[in-house]
């Protein structure tokens, strides 16, 4: 009596299925819309826009205490001269002026 074993085709295409989709959901966690690699590009903007708030920080700051400088509660006649100097062309009459 020759007894033929057939192929257990269910238990192939089960662990076919268990294999295809495990690397679906290792493929979708590496390169996906959430994976690895889009975390680190996601991390590295943050940084960049991070770094670029902290130097928008920095000018605000230094607008800031120029307008408070500026302001009629608190004037600052060195800064006015400087401003005159600069956009208006003024000079003093005891100056004399190079060019």
């Amino acid at each position: 009596m020759t007894r033929k074993t057939r192929l257990p085709y269910g238990a192939i295409a089960y662990f076919l299925v268990a294999i295809l989709l495990s690397f679906y959901f290792v493929f979708a966690a590496v390169q996906g819309d959430y994976g690895v690699f889009r975390r680190t590009v996601v991390n590295a903007e943050a940084r960049e826009l991070e770094e670029e708030l902290a130097v928008l920080s920095a000018e605000v700051a230094r607008m800031e205490n120029l307008t408070k400088r500026l302001s009629d509660e608190y004037l600052d006649l060195d800064l006015v001269d400087e401003q005159a100097r600069d956009m208006l062309g003024l000079i003093r009459a005891d100056e004399i002026v190079i060019r």
